[in-house]
């Protein structure tokens, strides 16, 4: 039975983004607590028991032991609380889906937030790079064709129905689409996006105002 998730972490992170955004899918009850950047409580001593790393996310589930590293939380939660095709309990179906979701944590939200988002956003206009910019969008588009050839094919990155992998990938894609950056066509993932703004888990959890991780 399940009780209440605890998190720690503010939801302008993107890591808190996939697993708000993870948690609103599978319907479970939270309370969420703000912590980082701005609001700070991060490397604090009863944080810092509870991740050392003095990270965003941190869940707790019902009390339980704390749970960091937001990939471990998600299969965590896909685990305890996923049904059908969303985590798989089939080994073969359900490694399928977690290839892709880690493929999607390393490839694209590995290439696009420090290399990209930070460049453009969290830094002031007068200091970016623009030359490193537009070399890190040649290395994120290289893996967004990827994911362009998946989603030519079949409507989510997995195959045929919405999993865990579509919350690695997708929580990236807000930004993405929403910076001013020089974007390469591609009409699979401008598409699969556009059908992921129509989930009220995505609009609520995931297209949030980043404003103020605005350099100034």
């Amino acid at each position: 039975m399940q009780g209440k998730l605890s998190i720690w972490g503010r939801k302008t992170s993107s890591n808190v983004q996939a697993l708000m955004w993870c948690i609103a899918e599978l319907n479970l009850a939270y309370e969420r607590y703000d912590i980082g950047h701005k609001f700070g409580g991060n490397d604090t001593p009863e944080f810092l028991e509870m991740n050392p790393n003095g990270t965003v996310p941190v869940l707790r589930d019902n009390g339980g032991e704390a749970i960091w590293e937001t990939g471990a939380i998600l299969r965590y939660l896909a685990t305890q609380y996923g049904t059908g095709d969303f985590w798989p309990q089939q080994p073969q179906a359900r490694a399928n889906v977690d290839k892709w979701a880690e493929w999607a944590k390393i490839n694209i939200a590995g290439t696009f937030t420090g290399p990209i988002f930070w460049r453009v956003v969290r830094t002031a206009a007068k200091d970016r790079d623009e030359k490193a910019i537009a070399s890190a969008l040649n290395v994120f588009h290289k893996y967004l064709q990827i994911a362009e050839n998946q989603l030519t094919k079949q409507p989510f990155l997995a195959g045929e129905a919405f999993t865990l992998a579509d919350i690695q990938f997708g929580h990236v894609l807000y930004r993405y689409f929403d910076i001013a950056i020089e974007r390469a066509s591609f009409p699979a993932v401008e598409q699969y996006y556009q059908n992921l703004t129509q989930r009220p888990a995505f609009a609520e959890h995931v297209m949030v105002s980043y404003d103020d991780l605005r350099a100034e």
